[in-house]
């Protein structure tokens, strides 16, 4: 039996419907699981139970502090060895990612799943083009970003999802490999174009002021979103690779196309004439 962690999150529940749209047996791990999933939660390393499961897609439980992730990945692979788990596929960065804020939980889980003694095979996720258009801003006239020209080597996440299907569908091919999927570089200019507006350039030190300033933002997000604006803006993440489209046995799904989308549904509605609306 194949099993998906975070099965109600946007990767691992897209994971799992691609799974199931290949006709293959497949359940959902979580913590507020819904009907045929299994409970799972990370923080509870007593009630962790993988019994019965072959291949694990492990979902990077990212929404933390470094610690408590690695800490959370830690337990779940160690209830894999205790209960058996034939092959450990692992949802980690992009290799040109190395310096971004949040790689070092990924890179510590990539070393503690080749420590598990599993076949192993580690998915190194480029960013979201979804993650891409929903931080481009709005102003009164259009966007505005902290990426400059940079460009973002960004993947649908539907695509990310549908290359985790295939490898956990037949993973002994995979074991012992290290798939970086990167997509097709996108600007945020080419974004606004594809809007219609005009694309304005913000200064990182402007961009992390806004951040500190922002309701909502836990602790680590700040330096995080950071991080992503400038290797976005120095050509850091520009990268590519083939890794995608082989797994996918496709091309990928336009990652611009996606970007244009979420940011359109950012768009603030036109304010509406009080001399018309009587």
């Amino acid at each position: 039996m194949i099993l998906v962690t975070g099965a109600n999150g946007n990767l691992g529940s897209a994971t799992l419907a691609a799974l199931r749209a290949r006709g293959i047996a497949a359940t959902g791990g979580s913590r507020t699981p819904g009907e045929g999933m299994r409970r799972l939660d990370f923080d509870d390393h007593a009630g962790l139970d993988l019994t019965g499961v072959s291949t694990l897609v492990l979902v990077s439980a990212g929404y933390a502090e470094d610690d408590q992730v690695v800490e959370r990945h830690a337990a779940v692979l160690d209830a894999a060895v205790r209960d058996g788990v034939g092959h450990v596929v692992y949802t980690s960065l992009t290799t040109a990612g190395d310096h971004l804020g949040f790689a070092a939980a990924h890179r510590a889980t990539e070393r503690l799943v080749r420590a598990t003694g599993l076949p192993w095979t580690i998915l190194r996720n480029g960013l979201y083009a979804e993650l891409f258009g929903g931080l481009l801003m709005w102003n009164e006239d259009g966007v505005e970003s902290p990426f400059g020209d940079g460009a973002l080597a960004a993947v649908a996440r539907e695509d990310l999802a549908d290359a985790a299907a295939a490898v956990a569908a037949s993973p002994a091919g995979h074991s012992g490999r290290v798939h970086d999927l990167v997509g097709t570089p996108i600007t945020a200019g080419q974004v606004a174009d594809r809007l219609g507006v005009p694309h304005r350039v913000i200064g990182l030190g402007e961009y992390r002021r806004r951040l500190l300033e922002a309701p909502g933002l836990l602790p680590f997000q700040p330096p995080m979103l950071a991080s992503i604006a400038t290797g976005v803006r120095h050509g850091f993440l520009d990268g590519t690779a083939p890794d995608l489209t082989d797994l996918l046995g496709r091309p990928a799904r336009d990652p611009l196309a996606t970007a244009v989308a979420v940011a359109s549904a950012t768009r603030p509605k036109a304010r509406v004439d009080s001399r018309t609306a009587r």
